[in-house]
């Protein structure tokens, strides 16, 4: 996966090496920091493109955030896109759990999932939320989602 900040500066190091030199520096600032990662997708056309993004938020300083956009040539159902977005957020986080646990930063996986059953997307709820819980770890679904329906949704 290829990474930016917000502000389309490309990260060039490897991410793990990144993040890990993030938490050194806001650490150094006196900053208390929780991570929150979430994918969101919209289909266009016959291609689907997504965002992932790791959130760092501040504890009432506000936050920032890391991005990586793909897309694929595919038609797939709404399931399995929610499918999808998770497996692309619970990829992200178990390749930093080790670093987040070293450096005791609280690490929280977003769906872009609504619990409202009216609504397509919550097809996949309790499949989304059984595989985050299941990789051990910290599950939120719409409305709580934030990584996901709105950092993530507006990278897409």
């Amino acid at each position: 996966m290829r990474w930016r900040r917000f502000n389309g500066e490309r990260i060039n190091l490897d991410i793990k090496d990144q993040v890990e030199e993030t938490l050194k520096k806001e650490h150094a600032l006196g900053n208390k920091l929780k991570v929150c990662i979430g994918s969101d997708s919209q289909v266009k056309g016959k291609v689907i493109e997504f965002a992932t993004v790791i959130v760092f938020v501040r504890e009432k300083k506000g936050g920032f955030m890391f991005i990586s956009n793909d897309s694929l040539t595919r038609e797939v159902s709404v399931r399995e896109r929610m499918i999808m977005e998770v497996a692309k957020s619970v990829d992200v986080a178990y390749s930093l759990c080790d670093l987040l646990d070293k450096y005791k930063i609280e690490l929280e996986v977003h769906a872009d999932i609504n619990t409202d059953p009216h609504f397509a997307s919550n097809t996949a709820l309790k499949e989304a939320m059984g595989y985050i819980l299941g990789m051990g770890f910290v599950f939120k679904a719409k409305p709580e989602a934030f990584a996901s329906s709105s950092c993530a949704d507006k990278m897409v």
